[in-house]
């Protein structure tokens, strides 16, 4: 059997303790031998300033990674960002300029660079590359329920951002299957609600990414693994149901660590396991 590896982690670095200790284990993280490491968004707490200092500190950081480095945004650094303790910021301009720093060329961070797709030069943080059998994506889908707003009628950022997002999940799917891909990963920050969608109770902002990700689940031949942080539980499931509720066996899903825990989830791609993926825990610092 031929075998992959790649890391996920997010929700971190939020304390100064957990900055202090990031370097180390990224190193740590290299050692393992992993073809990328994925930070699936929030690189500060919601209540730290969203200063371009801080961004660019953030950026050498991740560039700093021995090994290709794929960030995308979460809402503690572009969403939360027009809190007063948070700065008082415009979400759309911190957003653009997550952008402009992050997301300037086709390539990953690190100190050796991963060649990616973007989805266009507008939403550049849409990304898509191969590692083995598999096709990965990101989708910009932040927590809490993808900036829909607290009304009945989304925010005018989730009318603009959301189709893009829908067209990107349906293209990378597409791909996959025209490739014969044996299997498909999508990273995105927001933990959308899987059980409530299963219960028929889906929030308003994640209702059509999750209708159309068990749509096009349901007609891919091969595993799906969405990998996500936000609610800070690091764990492995399989919550994706039908419409009758029946369980979606192709299907798993897998949160990072998050504050006030520090680690990484590292995860195999076994071109000969049914199962395509396998899973490994480990906590930082060691204990």
């Amino acid at each position: 059997a031929e075998t992959w590896r790649f890391t996920l982690i997010g929700d971190t670095p939020y304390s100064n303790f957990e900055r202090r200790e990031f370097p180390a284990m990224l190193d740590a993280l290299a050692a393992e031998s992993p073809e990328l490491d994925v930070h699936v968004g929030d690189f500060k707490a919601s209540n730290a300033r969203c200063t371009d200092e801080l961004f660019a500190e953030r950026h050498a950081l991740f560039d700093a990674s021995p090994v290709p480095f794929v960030y995308l945004p979460g809402d503690n650094e572009w969403m939360d960002c027009k809190r007063l303790v948070a700065g008082h910021y415009d979400e759309n301009e911190r957003l653009a300029a997550l952008r402009r720093l992050f997301f300037a060329t086709p390539l990953s961070l690190g100190q050796k660079k991963l060649e990616l797709e973007r989805q266009s030069a507008e939403i550049p943080e849409h990304l898509r590359w191969r590692l083995g059998p598999v096709l990965m994506l990101t989708l910009n889908v932040p927590g809490p329920n993808n900036n829909y707003g607290m009304t009945q009628t989304p925010s005018a950022e989730f009318t603009a951002r959301n189709p893009h997002v829908i067209t990107w999940l349906r293209s990378g799917f597409a791909q996959a299957r025209a490739e014969g891909r044996s299997g498909i990963v999508i990273f995105m920050q927001a933990n959308p609600g899987l059980k409530h969608f299963a219960a028929g109770l889906a929030h308003a902002g994640y209702r059509e990414l999750l209708e159309t990700l068990r749509e096009e689940t349901l007609h891919f031949p091969g595993q799906v693994l969405l990998a996500h942080g936000d609610t800070h539980w690091q764990r492995t499931d399989q919550p994706l149901r039908t419409s009758d509720g029946r369980h979606i066996t192709n299907f798993t899903r897998t949160e990072s660590f998050g504050y006030p825990f520090m680690g990484w989830t590292r995860i195999l791609i076994d071109d000969q396991d049914p199962a395509l993926f396998r899973f490994e825990s480990r906590t930082w610092p060691p204990r």
